[in-house]
């Protein structure tokens, strides 16, 4: 069925429809893994967004119950240049199609993803649309324009846990790996779910936390209920701007706990400590992000999901030391507190998808939480 991909511009990109037949619209994004579609797909950090894929052939490997970071996808559409029509792989249980038919996700391929990519760098994230039930591009681009743009759109509370809910399943486990390195639960951690992603919670376990999940409108005075011995600060999608009342239950917490971000907990973090963000042209979508250590000017390279920045030059420096920069852009990527046992990164040192270079952030967390008692 032939589909099409409309822009706020008026650029359109003419291809066929697979996954869910219909409508669908979203700021448009790429994201430059050549992996990891099903844990890209589903990390609630994409909700509100249409993620173009640049690696030219997607799908090959089919999907699985496994390799999910929630409980359905969240990304609004789903672009990429050819689909596979094969799942080739022996943890496969449906194909690409299958999957995004099935949660009613629209997706469109033959789409020339380049193009759209240069398009998308040298213009900016655009909002778009995705039909395959109207093929009339005016008619879609008046549709596009009253879709709500990232900036000041609250997606936490769509995303966010319900309720408090404790998390004690770890990396291992669904894979059935040997757990007898995992150390012992010592410390409770109250981790403040703005759209997190389920291995950052393995993770979490896997480094010896009692994780209790916590729903992002909870007030500073509920989580200090909890009697955690550290917070974390999760990823999530859109504006950190648009999330006073998070930044106002950081900001009474700060001197309070460890205190460990990520992502948009990073960007949450930096604006309760008086730091302000910014929205990025075309934002860090992707596996292969260069990162550097001020002090010790080592490189990783980085898995990245944000739009949204903090301005460094908000940041007050008696307070407040850059640890890491993006080569790329020179952006922030993360920060410690000199006096309060608080720090920050703006990549995911979780992963999934992406390389683990960074992970040693946990260990850290725990280290920071084990002498703060």
């Amino acid at each position: 069925m032939k589909a099409v991909l409309v822009l706020e511009d008026g650029t359109a990109f003419e291809g066929s429809q697979f996954g869910a037949a219909g409508e669908t619209a979203g700021e448009v994004i790429f994201n430059t893994s050549m992996t990891g579609y099903q844990e890209i797909l589903t990390d609630p950090s994409y909700k509100g967004q249409i993620v173009t894929m640049t690696y030219p052939l997607i799908g090959n490997y089919g999907t699985n119950a496994v390799d999910v970071e929630s409980g359905m996808p969240q990304a609004e559409g789903l672009v990429v240049r050819e689909l596979s029509g094969i799942a080739s792989n022996f943890r496969a249980t449906e194909t690409l199609d299958e999957y995004l038919r099935r949660h009613g996700v629209v997706g469109i391929q033959g789409v020339d993803t380049r193009a759209l990519t240069r398009r998308l760098r040298l213009v900016g994230a655009m909002n778009g649309v995705i039909s395959s039930a109207d093929l009339d591009v005016r008619s879609l681009v008046d549709k596009v324009k009253k879709v709500p743009r990232m900036e000041g759109t609250d997606y936490v509370k769509v995303v966010t846990a319900k309720e408090v809910r404790h998390w004690s399943e770890d990396i291992y486990e669904e894979l059935e790996l040997d757990r007898t390195q995992i150390p012992a639960p010592h410390y409770r951690v109250a981790a403040v779910d703005y759209g997190m992603k389920r291995n950052i919670a393995r993770l979490l376990v896997h480094h010896g936390f009692e994780v209790t999940l916590v729903p992002a409108t909870a007030t500073a005075r509920e989580i200090s209920e909890l009697r955690p011995q550290g917070i974390f600060l999760s990823n999530g999608p859109g504006d950190p701007a648009a999330l006073g009342y998070a930044i106002e239950t950081i900001r009474e917490l700060l001197s309070k706990y460890p205190i460990f971000g990520i992502c948009l907990g990073h960007q949450l973090m930096g604006s309760a400590l008086g730091g302000r963000t910014f929205k990025l042209k075309f934002g860090h979508h992707g596996a292969n992000q260069p990162v550097q250590d001020i002090e010790t000017h080592k490189v990783s390279i980085t898995s990245q999901n944000h739009g949204f920045a903090v301005d460094a030059a908000t940041l007050d420096e008696s307070q407040v030391a850059v640890t890491e920069i993006n080569l790329n852009d020179r952006t922030v990527e993360g920060f410690r507190h000199r006096a309060l046992p608080l720090f920050s990164v703006q990549y995911h040192p979780e992963a999934s998808p992406g390389p683990h270079d960074t992970r040693g952030h946990f260990a850290t967390f725990r280290k920071l939480v084990a002498e703060s008692r």
